[in-house]
């Protein structure tokens, strides 16, 4: 992809290959959201027909140059937080960090002033004045591992290829590679979000795949787990439902006197940088608690 410093703004430069009835048509084909197309129209610079000033009913010839602000979406607004970033990689349109266990990833009640969306901001304020935050994954607080951040609108929406494979610790042993396909629905009492899920076939669809790589002094497993879908607490609730919830995790299992949290990692992320035109892979050794456990 093409991009053009303009006013200390950064744009996306697409030559027109064909003719477009207008802008918004072309936007709309290339699979650009009505919020991100709201967002341009806020400003009469964010638009731009081979250098001049456009909208999006602007007609797009074959052989035309459009540049559109990659970033027109408002600053994000939450509250920042002075705490060291684990950087993995980064470049002008993507940062991956390691997140720590025990530190949420956005703003919550209980972790308004000290989540990792929040010192994300504080980093990228130097860089950024006005940022957007756009995590491409999330992880729950207890889990530890690689997170994907976009640096503006059209380098999250042109991620492709994006993968994630997961290591846990199970109580129990799996001798076997298996597929989870449980519905997993979210509990609610009053309309309020309880922070709980089970199985459930009013639930949205959700598909765990386990590969056991190694039994561990007889009483656990490790293994290798990628998901489809992705839903909150996906890997927790399915390894509970078949008996197998991950060592540490109160919520779906039991206290361990072994590891203080869920004993999962997100160890390792692919995904295709359309700016490089190349797919990236990165791979984190594995926190101490839980290299520790490996050793048992």
């Amino acid at each position: 992809m093409k991009t053009e410093k303009i006013n200390n703004k950064l744009y996306s430069v697409y030559d027109i290959k064909q003719d477009y009835k207008n802008v918004y048509y072309f936007l709309k084909e290339n699979h650009f959201s009505e919020n991100f197309i709201s967002n341009l129209r806020k400003n009469k610079n964010f638009i731009l027909v081979n250098d001049g000033i456009a909208t999006t009913r602007t007609i797009l010839k074959t052989g035309d140059t459009l540049k559109i602000c990659s970033n027109p979406n408002a600053k994000t607004s939450i509250m920042q937080c002075i705490i060291p970033l684990d950087i993995v990689y980064e470049d002008d349109f993507y940062l991956i960090v390691n997140k720590l266990s025990g530190l949420a990833c956005m703003p919550t009640q209980k972790h308004y002033t000290n989540n990792l969306a929040g010192a994300i901001c504080n980093y990228m304020q130097s860089k950024d004045s006005d940022f957007t935050l756009r995590i491409i994954n999330r992880l729950d607080k207890d889990t530890s591992g690689l997170i994907l951040v976009a640096k503006n609108s059209i380098a999250q929406k042109e991620v492709k290829n994006f993968s994630k494979t997961y290591y846990a610790i199970c109580c129990g042993l799996i001798n076997e590679d298996l597929k989870i396909n449980r519905p997993i629905l979210t509990l609610r009492e009053n309309g309020t979000n309880l922070q709980k899920r089970i199985i459930s076939e009013k639930g949205q669809p959700a598909i765990t795949h386990i590969h056991p790589i190694k039994t561990i002094k007889n009483n656990y497993t490790l293994l290798q787990i990628n998901l489809q879908y992705g839903r909150t607490h996906q890997i927790r609730v399915h390894l509970s439902s078949i008996g197998h919830p991950l060592l540490g995790d109160q919520l779906y299992g039991e206290f361990s006197s072994q590891i203080e949290h869920s004993a999962l990692v997100c160890k390792e992320i692919s995904f295709f940088n359309p700016y490089i035109k190349k797919e990236m892979s990165f791979d984190i050794p594995f926190p101490k608690d839980f290299a520790n456990l490996l050793q048992l």
